[in-house]
């Protein structure tokens, strides 16, 4: 079911569906009472809730209420008027959480939506517990040639607004990210680069000790978005964390293998309802 809600001043869409033949709560029963059992999907940048459809349809099955968002600045959701970073969007996703009354969330995160899940499971201990896909959050280690190109804009930034103006600057050096930059970049909004160009740059292993939250993590070994290594890191830094690593795989690699997929993720949300 699609539903749209307010959160920060932008519309927030996103989809909250029932396992089939369940009209209300399917509450489970554990030593802290009644709980239902419920999964937050937050996808890559660049695409919507329907990237996770395949994942939905697995959580459904688990007999878990499933809520699939589309982050703002994507699919239905409205774009924010201010570059925002990780803060901003966690911030966002802590009042609708709230908004929704959802108690103790099972995450999981894509890409970006691992940064989020990331920043808000480490100040949240009531996360149930979280799983991260190819997720994002460890700032890569830059080659000198890197900061030269870095470096090397800034100076031709500087010059372009002395000689255009800043409104004029803008708009040629957005038509130059745009040629240069990933395809997330190019497909992008003006606003959404700059955001983009924020949160990549955002390190958040120094948060990853501070979740207690039972973590999956599951990597494509082929995956060059976010290595293989950053699983390696997080698994050694989130106290309680276990990695499943598929050959072959890439960025994607709920898609790239769904079978093992499914697999790994019922038999992970199974032992996680019984808790």
């Amino acid at each position: 079911m699609e539903k749209d809600i307010t959160i920060r001043s932008l519309r927030f869409h996103y989809t909250d569906n029932r396992p089939s033949g369940c009209p209300a709560a399917t509450a489970v029963t554990s030593d802290r009472g009644a709980w239902e059992p419920t999964i937050i999907l937050m996808h890559r940048w660049g695409c919507d809730y329907s990237t996770l459809a395949s994942v939905e349809s697995v959580a459904l099955q688990s007999g878990y209420r499933v809520v699939n968002v589309d982050f703002q600045g994507f699919g239905k959701s409205e774009e924010p008027c201010a570059v925002w970073g990780v803060e901003d969007y966690t911030c966002a996703m802590e009042e609708f959480i709230e908004a929704l009354g959802i108690r103790n969330p099972v995450l999981l995160g894509h890409s970006f939506g691992g940064r989020v899940g990331i920043l808000y499971a480490s100040r949240h201990p009531e996360v149930k517990a979280m799983i991260l896909v190819d997720a994002a959050g460890i700032k890569p280690r830059r080659s000198f040639g890197y900061y030269r190109k870095v470096y090397t804009f800034k100076a031709i930034k500087r010059m372009m607004y002395l000689i255009y103006g800043k409104s004029k600057a803008e708009r040629k050096l957005d038509a130059r990210r745009a040629k240069a930059g990933s395809s997330d970049y190019a497909s992008a909004s003006p606003m959404m680069r700059r955001i983009l160009s924020r949160v990549v740059n955002e390190d958040l292993t120094d948060r990853l000790p501070l979740v207690k939250a039972p973590v999956l993590l599951v990597w494509g070994e082929n995956d060059t978005a976010t290595p293989l290594s950053d699983a390696r890191t997080m698994e050694c830094l989130i106290p309680d964390a276990g990695l499943v690593s598929f050959p072959g795989c890439g960025h994607y690699s709920f898609l790239d293998n769904p079978v093992q997929f499914a697999a790994v993720l019922r038999s992970f949300l199974g032992e996680i309802a019984k808790k």
